[in-house]
């Protein structure tokens, strides 16, 4: 069963690494009068060599402090830690976890019982070792996750593996029980793709089978039935997309006594077409608006409209959710139930299922509240969840769908350290397990405040400081923001901030500007296409906010974001220079005439708009930072930085940039990770070094009589 396969591909999508192919690598045609075209040639050499110097300036700037030293040795300790959660996956009768540590780098995939989960110290059974696996094949092996098999008694898994951390992967049948790669078992090429397990001798597999069968965005577009024993070149095609398209891919719900199959294809990132695929390969289309998501649970289909939905006599709102029959629904029987209908201030963040019950994560405010809905004859019976938590950020997830109504409650918050709560529906959850204090939040506090954007909507956002904190605007201030693909920034433990800038005495603020999910799909619908620009106008008013209620002033006042924040980033340095005494920009989207041909760019065009389109690229321009910045105009200080690996947010954006800036003669500096993808880092040691790069420029621009130790 696949809960939540909606969000997987948008998070995947959106966020965060392929090795690139020559053909992918070079800079494409056109736009001959970008002098800088050629940054986007990902591994040519000259482009390299013009990385490695910009590497070693920024290393001589930032990295050669005792202070930049301590911060990354603190990091790493701290992504290290033993202490950390280890959270599992309940399958079959094991649980499995895969986890990274100081001795284990690339990490470990290893399963235990319940009964040793829940002591101190669990036994852990070793599946793969991926440090020694890339030892053994000279390969920088990636963990990119597992599917397995529940038929022939979880024993088969199909690994997906990638070189330095990439979107792209290889996909490998492993032996569970064995610890071996399956020979002359299911294993497909390096792509961005999947495969789903339809039984233990055939996969649907979506895929890069050569010339012709991706998309535009760089995703598969076919869909195809490959049987043990057979080449993948004798695979049989099941459904097929068009080039233009987004994606497409297939699922499988495996729950015993309501086994089905799907197949989907995404035309744009917001919209989509589900079609159940039965034994025969026949394909019935599910008739849902285009741009709503479903899931399935046991008997029942679980639709969230994008946008006002009438069936028959009723019209259901948008980011509502609405429950049916799925079998009678697909008969042509419309007798819909509504389970939640979002506030003004609500919005639904998720949902899951035990055996028997579905709970509904409703956050209010950007806050959470949890509710049990059980389904009984003709309607849904609601109810509060039993024990939960106040004023801190949760996740619920079923333990076993099938088996019970156990579930984990993940519990976190600004200074509150991650729990891990076991509990079953009506009864109170027990602690299990808890992160330590891994750094010193003891003077510290949470408030949230709420400030009028240009257009009088009223925008919500978060300030983690000191009590007591002077308000005479001398307090080193970090801004961090988002703003795109109905993702919702909520509160949550971050010991790296914690260690590396609230520790020193900096104040640290996340703006929930519109973009995101926190009020639901109007939200975000709010700052698409030609209203991009009200997602930076929020963020500047909180910056203003922040200014004018003395927290801080603009020589102390820094910004943070990264892919879409890169984007955010971009635009605040290019619209709002007067508001930042330093910005982080990182893997960030920032030449919008090109990205839409850049790797997964065109993906995103429901997002931000077509610039081969004549009428949109007369918005898009004016958030394209790349086209807006200009020589006359002084800019804050500047650091850049981004992945070579990096195969979602072409590096050539935050290098044309650079460059660009450089030669114009601003003030800005640029670090670009060899390793790593849209995640910046491939392990926790690359991770620590460029969370103390940044927070290290940023320390010495927003608090420049603080002295550094040499």
């Amino acid at each position: 069963m696949n809960w939540n396969i909606v969000a997987f591909v948008a998070l995947n999508l959106a966020l965060a690494p392929l090795l690139l192919t020559a053909a992918e690598a070079q800079p494409q045609e056109g736009h001959c009068d970008d002098q800088y075209l050629w940054l986007e040639d990902v591994t040519g050499q000259k482009a390299l060599d013009w990385v490695g110097q910009r590497n070693q300036e920024s290393m001589a700037e930032l990295a050669e402090s005792q202070d930049f030293l301590n911060t990354r040795t603190r990091l790493q300790a701290i992504f290290d830690s033993d202490d950390r959660i280890a959270y599992v996956d309940k399958i079959g009768p094991y649980y499995y976890n895969f986890w990274k540590d100081s001795k284990n780098p690339k990490g470990l995939w290893r399963r235990t019982t319940l009964e040793s989960y829940k002591t101190e110290s669990p036994q852990w059974e070793i599946l793969l070792d991926l440090d020694a696996l890339g030892a053994a094949e000279k390969e920088g092996w990636v963990w990119q996750g597992a599917s397995i098999l529940k038929e022939g008694g979880y024993r088969h898994a199909l690994l997906s593996l990638s070189r330095g951390g990439a979107d792209a992967s290889v996909i490998r049948e492993f032996d569970i029980e064995t610890r071996t790669f399956v020979v002359d078992g299911f294993n497909l090429p390096e792509a961005k793709g999947d495969a789903s397990w339809l039984n233990k001798d055939a996969l649907l597999v979506a895929t890069d089978f050569g010339p012709g069968t991706m998309t535009t965005s760089g995703y598969p577009r076919i869909v195809k039935l490959w049987k043990r024993g057979t080449p993948l070149e004798k695979a049989v095609t099941v459904f097929e997309g068009q080039p233009t398209d987004m994606i497409v891919g297939a699922y499988v719900d495996d729950t015993k006594g309501f086994e089905r199959t799907f197949i989907f294809k995404m035309p744009s990132f917001y919209t989509r077409e589900t079609f159940l695929y039965a034994a025969d390969g026949a394909l019935k289309k599910i008739q849902l608006p285009d741009d709503a998501t479903m899931a399935v649970w046991r008997e029942w289909l679980l639709v969230r409209p994008r946008t006002p939905w009438t069936v028959g006599t009723q019209t259901f709102p948008a980011g509502s959710l609405v429950a049916t029959d799925f079998r009678a629904f697909l008969d042509g029987k419309q007798e819909m139930t509504l389970l939640f209908s979002p506030e003004q201030n609500q919005s639904l963040r998720a949902f899951s299922a035990t055996k028997r019950f579905l709970i509904l994560n409703v956050i209010e405010d950007v806050q959470n509240r949890l509710t049990v809905l059980t389904p009984a004859p003709g309607k849904w019976i609601p109810a509060p969840m039993t024990g939960v938590p106040e004023f801190s950020t949760l996740a619920v997830r079923p333990i076993d769908h099938e088996e019970s109504d156990d579930y984990w409650m993940d519990v976190t918050g600004f200074l509150t350290p991650t729990s891990l709560y076991m509990g079953s529906v009506g009864k109170q959850p027990a602690l299990l397990k808890q992160t330590p204090p891994l750094y010193n939040a003891q003077n510290l506090e949470v408030s949230q405040h709420f400030v009028a954007s240009k257009d009088g909507t009223r925008i919500p956002y978060f300030q983690v400081s000191k009590k007591g904190m002077p308000l005479d605007g001398s307090t080193p201030t970090l801004l961090y923001g988002y703003g795109g693909f109905e993702i919702s920034l909520m509160p949550s433990y971050n010991p790296g901030v914690g260690a590396a800038w609230l520790e020193k005495g900096g104040a640290y603020v996340v703006a929930n500007i519109r973009g995101g999910g926190e009020y639901g799909p109007a939200w975000h619908q709010a700052a698409l296409k030609a209203n991009r620009m009200r997602a930076y106008e929020d963020f500047a008013a909180v910056a203003t906010d922040l200014v004018e209620r003395k927290v801080t002033s603009v020589p102390h006042l820094g910004m943070q974001g990264g892919s879409n924040g890169g984007l955010l980033m971009g635009n605040m340095l290019t619209h709002f220079p007067h508001l930042a005494a330093a910005i982080v920009c990182q893997v960030p989207l920032l030449d919008m005439k090109r990205y839409s041909k850049l790797l997964a760019g065109a993906s995103w065009m429901a997002e931000y708009g077509d610039p081969d389109k004549p009428e949109e690229w007369e918005f898009i321009k004016s958030f394209s930072a790349y086209h807006n910045v200009k020589a006359d105009t002084k800019y804050p200080p500047t650091l850049f930085m981004t992945s070579t690996r990096d195969d979602r947010v072409h590096p050539g954006h935050a290098r044309k940039m650079m460059a660009k800036m450089k030669d114009m003669g601003h003030d800005v500096r640029y670090y670009e990770n060899i390793e790593g993808g849209h995640g910046g880092a491939a392990d926790n040691k690359q991770r620590a070094h460029m969370w103390a790069l940044a927070f290290q420029f940023l320390w010495q621009k927003l608090n420049p009589a603080s002295p550094t130790q040499n």
